[in-house]
């Protein structure tokens, strides 16, 4: 129920703009492309050290990745190329993020942080592993209340009020490397519920 109420409220927020890229003509998978040179970007950002304005660009980073398929639904667009592009250009974003951070880390010497991002980093890939394999072998995996969505508004927040206290950024790292992580078990024991429930229903 939340993971429908939460895709319901993000396809109205994205659907004006999703209307006026569509006056446009310009393609989901271009935005798709543009999402990931803007990750890009952000990443030099961040290892540079502007933690401020990178999280504001995380922000910017994360709408593509909602008008992407929010343009592809409205203009009747949607493809499988199209949905496998999307998913692997989402991976390549969050990595390159976290990797811009973790230069920026290393250069102060900041260990703990870059373990924690490391986590953080292997956690999300997890998160979209295992939802991928449930996928492929016909189940439906869409549990987690700890998502791409709230991995970039979280990182975001973090970035944006680190200026604050520098542990406000590394209190929100903690709590990534946590939550990613226990998604990617939550969904691996869903699965496993599915199985065992496919099971004693065919005994």
């Amino acid at each position: 129920m939340l993971n429908k109420n939460r895709r319901a409220l993000g396809q109205r927020v994205n659907a004006l703009p999703a209307k006026l890229l569509a006056k446009t003509g310009i393609s989901p998978n271009s935005i798709t492309i543009i999402g990931l040179l803007v990750s890009f970007v952000v990443a030099w950002v961040l290892a540079t050290g502007n933690l401020f304005l990178g999280g504001f660009l995380v922000l910017l980073s994360g709408a593509f990745d909602l008008l992407d398929g929010a343009l592809a639904r409205m203009t009747g667009r949607t493809s499988k190329f199209g949905a496998a592009l999307d998913s692997t250009i989402d991976r390549l974003s969050e990595a390159a993020i976290l990797l811009g951070l973790t230069a920026y880390y290393l250069r102060e010497n900041a260990f703990q942080e870059v373990l924690l991002i490391g986590a953080v980093l292997v956690g999300s890939m997890m998160t979209s592993y295992v939802r991928a394999r449930a996928e492929a072998v016909g189940l439906k995996c869409e549990v987690g209340i700890f998502t791409r969505p709230e991995r970039v508004i979280l990182l975001a927040a973090g970035l944006i009020f680190s200026f604050v206290h520098a542990n406000i950024l590394l209190i929100v790292l903690w709590i990534m490397a946590v939550l990613t992580n226990i998604v990617a078990l939550q969904r691996l024991l869903y699965i496993r519920r599915q199985c065992n429930d496919s099971t004693g229903s065919e005994s």
